[in-house]
């Protein structure tokens, strides 16, 4: 049978969620300055030298602390601000002026702090009402917007106030403020910087400009006419940045990518007034600056579960039986009608990669493939012999971080396209990795041949993500938009047929302000498949990202095999657990303790308590226990290491509500497993009801063959889609959960500092996991058809996806719930069937356009103009359709391309969601020929007084339903 399947969903409000500040915690707002500062905030105040009005110093040389109560209290600072109106007044000018704010953020009832009274809103941030001020100033602090950004960072988005400042009674001076976040340091806060003019004379009395702090804006221009070589597209790049540099040489420095290839744009560290002025301009399609932290990466039986047998690299299949053999005629169909991938060429966004893999080996693989125009770039312990027939390109882009974080510390990564993470080298091997026999991580599980989904297929990296500033690579990396759409538009030039990007954001982004997505459409329009991870901020509802329509956005689920680690209670329960950990206890029970109860005696008792975090154990009551953490802040690997410190000789790892059911396993440093949130509560249980619980940890086994699989992962992020709802996402869901593939040499299969541990293959867990897959999967599709576009391609992926688990039933979530379109796209990847998917929902470049129009993105190409009626967001040609906030009837229309058997019948079936009728017209498809096209009418009505199924995650509701295209003749 062939079908074509597609979800209707029905959506109402798009809930955005968010986190709030639930602790005192302090903050820093600095607004750095010239020698002519004042420092107004909860400490002491400090003046210029020549104002007197020094803060006095104690016998140790710290500065005397003072409020509004104290010997530096309002009084002095009226002086001092007295001194200072006083003399600017007999200046006659303003000079610029910098202030440091040390803030402390709480939740509780309004306070007073320096005479600034904050009040929290719990939704929003913190507000300042007015505040008290010196006699000689009067000052309303009109807005302070503040939006928590994640659990250790605050986004300060904008503070705008007019001041007014009161001199001598003959003489009135008036003086705008303007105060920008500039820049984020670590978790403390942002550079801001207060420009100082008065609001009529400022730019013709010739007063010295503040110089601020400068932010990386990436300046999009659209498409290349074709008609320049790559120096003048340079050098109309740089004549943008000449009309608003005095200096030649300070234009050409804050340079930091010209995009020549297909995209036209450029990246350069620019003033807010500068970028003002660019945006300005009628040439610009649009411009965003670049943020610090808003992109990082997300984080194999996984090939057979998907129906994919691991081959050999060489066009033989490996057989484990002869009845394997016997039921693999799928399996042989698409890997050798695709030749194993040969000559597609895929390109990967990441962190670089390990060359010497045996994954990326080139033994018996053909020259390269002429349409290949790359370069490998030579760095740090890598040069060009470091290429090969198989890794045949590899660049690394590091400007945009450089800029962001100064130069890079060669002890944390490398300055070349070498992987010291091990991601980039885990993703790539995924999915074009080579058959390689015997592979195994620390302890030897799952030990057999390891191979990626196109083992023929060439990959070339392109490193872009690079370790945090301060962090150990466990903490995760960064990846900065300018580097990454430099990479993309030199990916596209250098011939890849397959992009595959596991980098995600947790921002909800424009399409034209999100460098992925305006780097993808570029690609597709060259019949480039772009695969992008779905995010890692599941199972929350509207926590997607890489939603725009061209894009296959991929979310993450299980396979059928466990790496079976139970927990055996000292009252004979046991329970299930899993672990890859190469230690061992003794067959024996041990004391068992829950981690709150052996916390030493300044950690507070709360939560936190129970989490293992790094200080926080006593080893006088940890020793020679089994220690009961919970997982919540600080890392999975991070809390079995402080039970070792502590001297516990094993741990178990429970999950909370949030982690649900998913096992997530490591290679911990001591004994451990990991379990359930239900099963961490019964172990707790038994602990504060026994005075002397034990247990026993048993040794990890694998086991093939789990059911049911798979099962949607709770770290996978979930839609609706928050920035167009009437597109579903994710597309797809792919295997993502302990999935085993190469490694990076340079780093430990934890990734912490003091684990000196090697390996050459190592489990990791996440949507960038599973995006790979889909990236393989479209290059076999790539390499059986490759005049497809890649809409068809996605098409083909999509429309043959299941949505039934190796239980022959719905596909569920980690909970045990019936997933949904939200969770899993249109179902689990099927490469073996995509090849094949007797239609395709085909969409053009213009058709992407189009909708752009239609979602509010008038001038994205400056070659295109958008019609005075564009049609509906819904109406776009793919296979899923959403329809938001239907209240009457809709009619869509969709347009599909036989690319089945020349002559084919295809009829209609509805499944209707819940609540709402649906119809399709024409209910039969006649095609004569290979390529014919046929359109049809889907008309979907909200059923008046129907009730409808409330979604359990969110106030809105949604119904879902289905609709086949089957052929007749199958």
């Amino acid at each position: 049978m062939l079908r074509t399947t597609c979800w209707t969903a029905r959506m109402q409000n798009v809930l955005f969620y968010g986190r709030h500040v639930d602790e005192v915690t302090e903050r820093k707002a600095q607004i750095q300055g010239s020698e002519d500062a004042y420092n107004l905030g909860v400490g002491a105040t400090t003046y210029p030298e020549e104002d007197q009005c020094t803060p006095r110093k104690d016998a140790s040389g710290a500065l005397a602390v003072s409020d509004a109560g104290s010997r530096m209290g309002q009084r002095h600072v009226d002086e001092c601000w007295e001194q200072r109106t006083n003399r600017n007044s007999t200046r006659g000018t303003l000079d610029s002026t910098y202030l440091t704010v040390n803030v402390y953020f709480k939740t509780n009832p309004p306070v007073s702090i320096g005479g600034w009274v904050v009040s929290p809103i719990p939704e929003v941030g913190l507000t300042f009402s007015p505040f008290a001020v010196p006699s000689s100033l009067e000052a309303s602090l009109e807005e302070f917007a503040v939006l928590l950004a994640d659990s250790d960072s605050l986004k300060l988005l904008s503070l705008a106030n007019k001041w007014t400042t009161r001199g001598r009674s003959d003489r009135t001076q008036g003086v705008a403020f303007l105060l920008t976040c500039r820049e984020f340091i670590g978790r403390f806060g942002c550079v801001m910087r207060a420009r100082e003019w008065d609001s009529d004379t400022w730019m013709s009395a010739g007063k010295r400009r503040p110089i601020g702090i400068r932010h990386v804006y990436i300046v999009y221009l659209g498409e290349h006419s074709g008609e320049q070589t790559h120096q003048e597209i340079e050098d109309t790049h740089l004549s943008y940045l000449f009309s608003i540099r005095a200096k030649e040489e300070e234009a050409r420095a804050s340079l930091l990518y010209s995009y020549k290839n297909s995209i036209n744009g450029f990246a350069a560290a620019l003033e807010p007034e500068e970028a003002s002025v660019l945006s300005g301009m009628d040439e610009v399609v649009s411009m965003f600056p670049s943020h610090p932290k808003r992109w990082s990466l997300q984080t194999t039986r996984s090939w057979e579960f998907l129906g994919v047998e691991e081959g050999e690299g060489d066009g033989k299949e490996h057989r484990t039986s002869h009845e394997e053999e016997s039921n693999n005629t799928e399996k042989e169909s698409l890997l050798n009608k695709a030749k194993y991938g040969k000559d597609i060429i895929v390109g990967v966004l990441d962190s670089g990669i390990w060359p010497e893999s045996r994954s990326f080996h080139d033994e018996g693989m053909g020259p390269v493939p002429k349409s290949w125009k790359g370069i490998c770039q030579a760095g740090d312990s890598f040069n060009s012999s470091h290429c090969n027939r198989k890794l045949i390109g590899a660049r690394y882009y590091l400007k945009g971080y450089e800029h962001a974080y100064g130069p890079l510390n060669s002890s944390n990564d490398y300055r070349s396209p070498r992987d010291r993470d091990g991601h980039g080298t885990h993703t790539s091997s995924t999915a074009t990795g080579r058959t390689v026999y015997n592979a195994s991580p620390l302890g030897g599980f799952a030990k057999g041949p390891a191979s990626g989904g196109a083992p023929l297929a060439r990959i070339a990296m392109y490193k872009v993500c690079w370790p945090f500033k301060g962090k150990t690579l466990a903490e995760g990396d960064i990846c900065m938009e300018e580097d990454m759409l430099a990479a993309i538009d030199d990916a596209i030039a250098d011939g890849v047929d397959v992009i595959s990007i596991s980098i995600g954001t947790k921002d909800t982004l424009k399409y034209s302000d999100d460098g992925i997505a305006m780097g993808a459409l570029h690609a597709v329009k060259r019949n480039i498949v772009v695969s992008c991870a779905a995010g890692n901020s599941g199972p929350a509802a509207s926590t997607l990202s890489n939603t725009a329509p061209w894009i296959i956005t991929v979310a993450a689920s299980s396979i059928d095999r466990d790496f079976s680690s139970p927990v055996v209670l000292g009252n004979g329960i046991t329970i299930k657990g899993g672990s890859v950990t190469p230690y061992k206890l003794k067959n024996q029970f041990y004391p068992l303790v829950y981690a709150g109860d052996v916390v030493e005696p300044h950690v507070p008792k709360n939560s936190s308590a129970g989490q293992c975090l790094p200080g926080s154990l006593s080893p006088k009551k940890t020793k020679g226990k089994i220690v009961l953490c919970f997982r919540g802040e600080g890392l999975r690997v991070g809390k079995g290491l402080e039970v070792r410190r502590a001297g516990g000789v094993g741990f178990i790892l429970g999950n909370s509500l949030a982690n649900g059911n998913d096992l997530p396993i490591d290679t911990h440093l001591l004994p451990g497993t990991i379990v359930a949130a239900k099963d961490a509560t019964t172990i707790y249980n038994y602990i504060k009801s026994h005075k002397k619980a034990m247990a026993k940890l048993i040794p990890t086994k694998t086991v093939l063959n789990t059911k049911p699989a798979p099962c949607v992962a709770s770290f996978s992020s979930r839609g609706p889609n928050a920035l167009e709802p009437n597109i579903i996402k994710p597309d797809i869901t792919a295997p993502g959960l302990n999935i085993l593939a190469a490694w990076s040499e340079a780093s430990s299969p934890t990734k912490l500092d003091f684990d000196h541990r090697r390996v050459k293959y190592n489990f990791d867990s996440g949507t960038s996991m599973a995006t790979p897959h889909v990236a393989a999967a479209a290059a076999l599709v790539k390499a059986i058809h490759p005049t497809w576009s890649s809409a068809a391609i996605r098409s083909a992926l999509v429309t043959t996806a299941s949505t039934i688990n190796n239980l022959g039933e719905p596909i569920t979530t980690d909970t045990g719930e019936e997933a949904n379109p939200f969770n899993y796209g249109s179902g689990h990847l099927q490469p073996t069937r995509a090849y094949d998917p007797g239609l395709v929902y085909d969409a053009s470049y213009i058709d992407y356009l189009l909708f752009l129009c239609s979602a509010g993105y008038k001038n994205m190409d400056r070659n295109f103009k958008c019609p005075k009626a564009p049609p509906s967001v819904s109406n776009l040609n793919q296979p899923c359709l959403a329809i938001s906030s239907l209240k009457g009837t809709m009619t869509l229309k969709r347009t599909v391309t036989n690319v089945g058997q020349r002559k084919s019948v295809y009829s209609a079936s509805v499944e209707s969601p819940n609540g709402f009728s649906v119809r399709l017209d024409p209910t039969v498809l006649v095609f004569n020929d290979i390529g014919q096209k046929k359109s049809f009418n889907i008309t979907v009505t909200a059923i008046k007084g129907h009730s409808r199924r409330r979604n359990s995650n969110a106030t809105s509701e949604y119904s879902f339903g289905s609709y086949s295209l089957t052929d007749e003749f199958m």
